[in-house]
C-alpha cells in the first residue's frame, strides 16, 4: 500500500445514564410483583410505627380522663401489637426485598458475561485488570443496590406518606393538607436538593472507588517488581492519590445531604407545630375529642421516618446510573475500524491496557474462517505520551510464522494489540486478505494469548475450554501433552479435572506458561499471536513451544511471536527487530 492509513475507531452508540439502569434493571429480570411485595412488606413496617404513634397519642390522652379499664384494653392490645409487628415486617422487608435484588444480579451477571463474550475482546484488552474487577464486581452490585436502596425505599415513602395523611384528613380535613404539604416539601425538597449534587458526586464517586480497586490490585499484583525497580513509594503513591479522590466523592455527597436533612427537619417542625395548633383549635371548637386531637398532633413524628430515607434514595439512584453506564460501556461492542487516506498519524485512543487479557473468548462452535495472507503495511503503535513504536511490514502466509523482537517496555504486546484489532494502529495497517483487521476479528479470525493471560479458578479441562467450549477430554489430554504436561496432568489427584487457584498460582511459571500453550492449540482461529512464550520455559518447555508452532504451522496457521528470547527465533520465517 503506497498511501498512510489513519485508524478511527468507531464505538456502538453507548446509551446515557438512566437508559442504561432501565436496561440493567431489565437484565436482572427482575418482575414488578416482587418489587411490590417488598414495598408492601416495608410499608407495613413503617405503616406499623405510624399506627404505634397514633394508637399511643389516642392511648395517653384518652388514660388523662380516667376511663374503666375495659375502654383502654383494646387500644393496649393494639399498641403491643404494633410494636412487634413492626420488626417482623422489617424483617420480612429485608427478606422480600433482598431476595429479589440478589436473585436479579445472579441474572444481571450472567447477562453481563454474555454481553462481554458478544461483543469480542477488544473492548476488554483496552483496560486494566483493576477496572474491569471494578466494573463486573461493584458497579453490578450497585445496580443491585437500586432496587433495595432506591426503588424500595421510595415506594415505601409514599405509600407510608398516603396513610399517615389518609388518617389525619379522616380526623381534622385541614391538618390533612398542611400534613401533606410538609411531606410533600420533605419529599420532592429533600430530592432536588441532592439530585444535581448526588449525580456530580456519583460519578465522580464511581470513577473514583474505580480507581482505588485498579490501583491497589496493581500495587498488589507488581509488589514484586516495584520492589525490585525501587518503585513502592510510587505506587502507594498512586493508591493514596486515588483514594483521597474516593474521599472526595463521598464528602461531595455529604453535603447535599446534610441540607436535605435540615429541610427535611424543619418540614416535620412545620408539620408538627401546624398539626398542634390545628388540633388545639379543633377540640377547642367540639370538632375533634381530646384524645384524636392527641392523634394529629403527634402521628407527624412517626410519618416523617419513610420520607428522610428520600435522600439517601435519591443518592443511590444516581450511584447505580453511573454504574450502569460503566457497565454498558464495558459491554458494548466496538463497530469496527474504519481506515481512510490521509497524510498523518492518528492518536491513538487514550486508554490503558490490560494487566492481563486472554483474547480467546468461550466459543462453542468450531469455526475455523481460513485467512490467506497477514500483512502488515508500516504498522505501528503509541499509547498517549509513548514514543512510537518502529513501523513494520510483513507478508504472512498460512504456515508461517513471524518473530517481533525487542527489550521489554518496546512496544511488543502494544503492536500484537493492533494486530489483533483491539487497538488502533499509529499508522500503517494490517491487513486480513486485503482487508482492515477489524475489532470483529478479535477472538475470531485472530486469537491473542498474553505473556499473563488469566487462568481461572476451576479445573484444568475448564481452563482449557476458554479457548473453545466444545473442547473434549481427549482433546485436552491431546494438547497438554503436546506441550510436554502429561505427566504433570497424570499426578494431579483428579486429572483434567484438578481444581487450579485463581491465577494460577498453585502451579509453577513454567506450568502456567505451557497451560497457555495449549489453550492457544485449541483456538480454532486461523492467526494466532503469542506474547512471550518462551517465558519461564527450561530446555524440555522451549523444546515443548517449538512443538507446538511447528505443529500450528502444520495446521496451516499464521503465527506471530513477541520476545526478547533468542530460543523462539529459530523457527520463525520472519524476524522484525523493533530496535531497527
Amino acid at each position: 500500500m503506497s498511501v498512510t492509513a489513519e485508524t478511527t475507531r468507531r464505538e456502538a452508540p453507548t446509551p446515557g445514564a438512566s437508559a442504561a439502569l432501565r436496561d440493567a434493571l431489565r437484565s436482572t429480570g427482575i418482575r414488578t410483583w416482587p418489587v411490590i411485595r417488598a414495598v408492601l412488606a416495608g410499608t407495613m413496617a413503617l405503616g406499623s410505627a405510624v399506627g404505634l404513634s397514633a394508637v399511643a397519642a389516642w392511648l395517653i390522652a384518652k388514660a388523662a380522663e380516667m376511663p374503666s379499664p375495659a375502654d383502654l384494653a383494646l387500644a393496649a392490645v393494639i399498641v403491643r401489637f404494633f410494636g412487634i409487628s413492626r420488626g417482623l415486617f422489617r424483617y420480612l422487608e429485608r427478606l422480600a426485598s433482598h431476595d429479589t435484588a440478589l436473585r436479579g444480579m445472579v441474572e444481571l451477571r450472567e447477562r453481563t458475561y454474555e454481553r462481554l463474550a458478544a461483543a469480542g475482546a477488544g473492548r476488554v484488552l483496552t483496560l486494566s485488570r483493576g477496572d474491569i474487577v471494578a466494573r463486573i464486581g461493584t458497579d453490578l452490585d450497585s445496580v443491585g443496590d437500586a432496587v433495595v436502596r432506591a426503588i424500595v425505599p421510595t415506594g415505601v415513602a409514599v405509600t407510608v406518606s398516603l396513610i399517615s395523611v389518609g388518617i389525619v384528613t379522616a380526623i381534622i380535613p385541614v391538618a390533612g393538607l398542611v400534613l401533606a404539604g410538609c411531606l410533600a416539601l420533605a419529599g420532592f425538597g429533600t430530592a432536588a436538593l441532592t439530585a444535581r449534587q448526588a449525580r456530580i458526586a456519583a460519578e465522580a464517586g464511581v470513577k473514583a472507588h474505580a480507581e482505588v480497586a485498579a490501583t491497589s490490585l496493581a500495587a498488589i499484583e507488581s509488589a514484586s517488581e516495584h520492589r525490585i525497580w525501587g518503585t513502592t513509594s510510587e505506587s502507594l503513591a498512586r493508591v493514596e492519590h486515588a483514594n483521597r479522590d474516593a474521599e472526595a466523592a463521598l464528602e461531595a455527597e455529604a453535603r447535599p445531604a446534610s441540607a436535605a436533612a435540615a429541610l427535611l427537619t424543619v418540614s416535620q417542625g412545620l408539620a408538627i407545630i401546624g398539626g398542634v395548633w390545628l388540633a388545639v383549635v379543633a377540640i377547642d371548637s367540639g370538632q375533634v375529642s381530646g384524645p384524636w386531637g392527641t392523634v394529629v398532633a403527634l402521628l407527624p413524628l412517626a410519618a416523617f421516618e419513610a420520607v428522610g430515607a428520600v435522600p439517601a434514595a435519591v443518592q443511590q439512584l444516581y450511584r447505580s446510573r453511573a454504574a450502569a453506564r460503566r457497565i454498558q460501556e464495558l459491554t458494548t461492542p466496538l463497530a469496527g475500524t474504519a481506515f481512510a487516506a490521509t497524510t498523518g498519524a492518528s492518536k491513538p485512543a487514550d486508554n490503558t491496557p490490560a494487566d492481563d487479557a486472554d483474547a480467546a473468548p468461550h466459543v462453542e462452535n468450531r469455526t475455523d474462517p481460513r485467512v490467506g495472507t497477514l500483512t502488515l503495511d508500516r504498522l505501528s503503535v503509541a499509547w498517549p505520551g509513548m514514543t512510537p513504536t518502529r513501523p513494520i511490514s510483513a507478508e504472512l502466509h498460512p504456515g508461517e510464522t513471524l518473530a517481533i523482537v525487542g527489550p521489554s517496555g518496546i512496544g511488543k504486546s502494544t503492536l500484537l494489540l493492533a494486530i489483533a484489532g483491539a487497538i488502533p494502529p499509529h499508522e500503517g495497517s494490517a491487513l486480513l486478505d486485503g482487508a482492515a483487521v477489524t475489532p470483529a476479528d478479535t477472538g475470531h479470525r485472530i486469537a491473542l494469548t498474553a505473556e499473563d493471560a488469566h487462568v481461572f479458578e476451576t479445573t484444568v479441562l475448564e481452563n482449557l475450554r476458554v479457548a473453545r467450549g466444545d473442547v473434549t477430554a481427549d482433546e485436552a489430554a491431546e494438547a497438554l501433552a503436546a506441550v510436554g504436561l502429561d505427566r504433570w496432568i497424570a499426578a494431579l489427584p483428579d486429572g483434567l479435572d484438578t481444581m487450579i487457584g485463581s491465577g494460577g498460582h498453585t502451579v509453577s511459571g513454567g506450568e502456567r506458561r505451557r497451560l497457555l500453550l495449549a489453550r492457544t492449540m485449541l483456538h480454532p482461529a486461523p492467526v494466532l499471536l503469542i506474547d512471550e512464550p518462551a517465558e519461564h520455559l527450561d530446555k524440555d518447555g522451549q523444546d515443548a513451544l517449538r512443538a507446538v508452532v511447528t505443529r500450528l504451522k502444520a495446521e496451516g496457521r499464521i503465527v506471530v511471536l513477541v520476545t526478547h528470547h533468542e530460543s523462539p527465533l529459530g523457527y520463525a520465517e520472519r524476524r522484525v527487530d523493533l530496535r531497527g
